[in-house]
């Protein structure tokens, strides 16, 4: 049986309605980040379709050294524990190291664990013992049931609020493949899965120093995986992606969002039978 977790106010897993989690690959301004938030909030009020809203305050897996990183721990998580007050929505980011989750889960409500790292068993014991709600993202090289031991990892310390993300599986150099079968073998675990739309058209390191992408597929994937019946979608979006810091080339533009978020919760509905 499929389990559904409370979050911040927002209910996700099981049969209920799809939740969208959504926001810039990193942090630019407050200015920046407040207005994303309330453009997707817009978007998603049409539809009913509850927000988490995500960002990286430090994206310390970059293809190479010279790429901005973001505004760091300690401006990062004020910018995100600002949206969380003034929104009044749940708020997601990524986390690398231990020493990070502590201070992360007291601005935000769900800590995320990047693919590279679903199998660091330090990490996820870390972000499992603050009680924050953990998002462990498959890795690229993972097979999909194997991803019931790192959720075991973080349940060890009493943490039972746990999500499960499917990003893509690397396919030779430079390249993610989507195996729709991932979702269905995720959810054997009884954790609610998501699916990240963006990532999965990711074209890793492709770009000499940085990752290509093609967003041109963004739609379609997440059309396919919300027809499965995945609990939420993870999406990155960006007013200008040609302009963004990080993972332009897999954003989707801000202005696309509304309409695509209207087909994805008819196609919910009709998936749920809602």
């Amino acid at each position: 049986m499929a389990r559904s977790l409370r979050i911040g106010g927002v209910s996700i897993g099981g049969d209920l309605p799809l939740v969208l989690i959504a926001g810039p690959c990193q942090l630019e301004t407050p200015a920046h980040a407040r207005m994303i938030c309330e453009r997707l909030l817009a978007a998603c009020a049409p539809t009913g379709m509850p927000l988490v809203f995500k960002a990286s305050y430090d994206k310390a897996n970059r293809t190479a050294a010279t790429t901005p990183r973001g505004p760091g721990l300690e401006t990062g998580l004020r910018m995100l524990a600002d949206i969380r007050a003034e929104f009044a929505i749940p708020v997601l980011t990524d986390v690398h190291e231990t020493g990070h989750c502590a201070p992360a889960a007291q601005a935000v409500d769900i800590l995320q664990i990047p693919a590279f790292l679903c199998r660091q068993t330090d990490l996820l014991q870390a972000a499992g013992a603050t009680g924050a709600a953990v998002n462990i993202k498959k890795g690229q090289f993972l097979a999909p049931r194997d991803m019931a031991h790192a959720a075991a990892k973080v349940q060890a310390t009493g943490n039972d609020r746990i999500l499960l993300t499917e990003r893509g599986t690397s396919f030779g150099y430079n390249t993610l493949v989507t195996d729709f079968r991932a979702l269905p073998l995720m959810a054997e675990t009884g954790w609610p899965v998501i699916f990240d739309a963006t990532h999965s058209v990711q074209a890793p390191g492709a770009l000499d120093g940085a990752s290509g992408g093609e967003r041109a597929f963004v739609p379609v994937l997440a059309r396919a995986a919300v027809a499965v019946g995945v609990a939420g979608l993870f999406l990155e979006t960006h007013e200008d992606p040609a302009r963004a810091p990080s993972d332009g080339a897999t954003m989707l533009p801000l202005d696309e969002v509304p309409a695509l978020l209207a087909r994805l919760a008819a196609l919910d509905r009709l998936t749920k039978g809602g």
